[in-house]
């Protein structure tokens, strides 16, 4: 799960700026911040890649559709070696428990307070620690009439290796920005020397356009009456 939320200033401000000058009223800055800085459950996808000696964070949402029941959850963590052996890792019902396993003392709870996400963080991974993670909930909703248990499983096949390797959606991200960057220069480049020759064209006066722009009309000369005073 991903609690999204941009709350950081500059980017509402920049929105607000935009609405502004578009010449929206003040009520769509308020939507905005409604909208962006409400809580949001997404499910996503555990990272499977880990340099030894990081920390790894194995993510574990379980949204829950029904927040507005109250629900009883648990969490147990499994980790299956190479062997197919697979031992308890960690576990929470009420409160955070370790029991003993190869990755004792090594694991930190980062889940949120709402148990939707139920993630733990392995410290100073090491290359025994690859092998697949199994993170099982188990969520009762306690509704008037009955009661209704909800079981979700997600499996997570860690590698940890020596170094990082080269990451390509990284690469092809520097490389877009490279070429956002040139064609915003372009852009700029070309804006400021139509800019500069709009404004060489209307300093440019001639001397006969100075003539005709101070001389007077002769027929506006015949029909000008100066009042005489008797």
């Amino acid at each position: 799960m991903l609690f999204v939320c941009y709350r950081e200033f500059g980017f509402i401000s920049l929105c607000a700026s935009y609405f502004f000058s578009c010449g929206l009223p003040p009520f769509f800055y308020m939507i905005l911040l409604v909208v962006l800085c409400s809580s949001v459950c997404v499910e996503v996808p555990s990272g499977t890649e880990a340099v030894k000696g990081d920390n790894m964070t194995l993510l574990c949402i379980s949204c829950m559709k029904r927040e507005e029941v109250s629900a009883t959850t648990t969490v147990r963590w499994f980790y299956q070696r190479d062997d197919g052996q697979e031992v308890l890792i960690y576990e929470y019902d009420g409160r955070p428990q370790e029991p003993k396993s190869p990755l004792q003392g090594r694991l930190q709870w980062t889940g949120s307070k709402d148990l939707q996400d139920v993630s733990i963080t392995i410290l100073n991974v090491t290359t025994n620690d690859s092998g697949v993670f199994t993170c099982k909930v188990n969520r009762t909703l306690d509704f008037k009439a009955h009661r209704h248990l909800i079981q979700s499983n997600i499996s997570i096949s860690l590698k940890v290796t020596e170094e990082a390797g080269e990451d390509f959606t990284s690469v092809l991200s520097e490389i877009m920005m490279y070429i956002l960057l040139a064609f915003l220069t372009f852009w700029l480049l070309v804006e400021i020397v139509y800019c500069y020759r709009k404004i060489s064209k209307a300093e440019e006066v001639t001397p006969e356009s100075v003539t005709d722009y101070l001389a007077i009309p002769l027929e506006n000369k015949e029909n000008c009456s100066v009042p005489v005073e008797e």
